[in-house]
């Protein structure tokens, strides 16, 4: 298949998953909660909102179009290349997919086991639309026999795929999460989508933003008050509930001042990766003293998420979760290094 025939599979995939019917929705998000009762309803359809978004013609065509050898008229010599999914959020190995296969390799996936129905299900939707996709996506428990690597996971996997994989051509992901900075001047509408980045999945995605870098005065009466609607969901969540009281505790125990609104609790802490129910904050002094604290953690930073003007590169309150297609994990990209083997 040349690559005008995958980009017409792929927008056809986009298609059938916006002619899903309610029914059909709710039955795929009952099997999807029985493997992993964090993929709720409400996250399986924010997930096929992005992929609707991804699956677009004019999305495809301007992220693929920047890579002229995709276009050639030669043909590309296949590699095997292994893919190790994450399993945080739902179909969030589906960029990794849709890149191997654009760029003509072939797909050794090893999905997670916590994302394993809606991955196996889309990868079903694709071979129905174009069988001859069969060959060339591979789901497999082992890698074996691969040529190159690209994995997701913690820092701890991450030694392991070094150790293991180093001697391949590899992008391997360690553990990041993202952060948002505030002024004190932002509006109630602001605070409120700032809200969305926080709470979207749980907080459980490397884009969500887990940690504030506020003024050294802030008071955070106004953003407890713009993120309360978020409330309800979170506490009718058991295994959210359950991490929220858990870290109550802790912090109660080692008698440590918090704020706490009764779903959330926000500690001072230099740290980057808050657990689920917490939110760490830092306060900074000036432009100055933020950048080197920005700096100081760049390597852990997905996402910076600003009003517009007063962080570089950031992207906008409630966008952190839509990101578009060449907008790479951990900035490094990955289609160009698809297109190097």
């Amino acid at each position: 298949m040349n690559i005008a025939q995958k980009i017409n599979v792929f927008v056809q995939l986009g298609d059938s998953i916006n002619k899903f019917s309610e029914e059909q929705k709710g039955a795929l998000g009952q099997m999807i909660k029985l493997k992993n009762e964090w993929f709720t309803r409400e996250n399986l359809d924010l997930t096929l909102q992005g992929l609707q978004q991804y699956l677009n013609r004019e999305n495809l065509e301007k992220w693929l179009g920047k890579y002229p050898s995709l276009f050639a008229k030669e043909a590309v010599t296949p590699k095997k290349v292994g893919i190790v999914m994450a399993g945080n959020i739902p179909a969030v190995g589906f960029h990794d997919l849709l890149s191997v296969v654009m760029s003509g390799h072939i797909l050794h996936a090893k999905l997670s086991s916590q994302d394993q129905v809606l991955m196996q299900e889309l990868i079903r939707m694709l071979i129905e639309i174009a069988p001859e996709l069969k060959e060339q996506i591979v789901i497999t428990e082992k890698l074996k026999d691969i040529e190159a690597l690209i994995a997701t996971g913690s820092d701890n996997s991450a030694r392991y795929f070094e150790a293991y994989f180093g001697h391949l051509p590899h992008i391997i992901r360690k553990n990041r999460s993202s952060v948002a900075v505030l002024d004190g001047k932002e509006t109630k509408e602001e605070l409120s989508l700032l809200s969305n980045d926080i709470f979207q999945y749980f907080g459980l995605g490397c884009r969500n933003v887990s940690k504030l870098f506020v003024p050294q005065e802030y008071k955070f009466d106004t953003f407890f008050e713009n993120i309360f609607p978020w409330g309800e969901t979170l506490l009718m969540h058991s295994k959210y509930c359950n991490n929220y009281e858990y870290y109550r505790a802790l912090f109660l125990m080692k008698k440590m001042f918090v704020l706490d609104n009764n779903f959330l609790i926000l500690a001072e802490y230099d740290s980057m990766d808050s657990p689920v129910g917490v939110m760490f904050f830092e306060r900074y002094t000036d432009e100055a003293d933020l950048k080197q604290k920005l700096a100081q953690h760049q390597d852990k930073i997905q996402v910076v998420v600003s009003k517009p003007g007063l962080v570089n590169d950031s992207v906008g309150f409630g966008n952190a979760q839509t990101p578009h297609l060449w907008d790479y994990a951990d900035g490094v990209d990955t289609m160009a290094f698809l297109t190097r083997l």
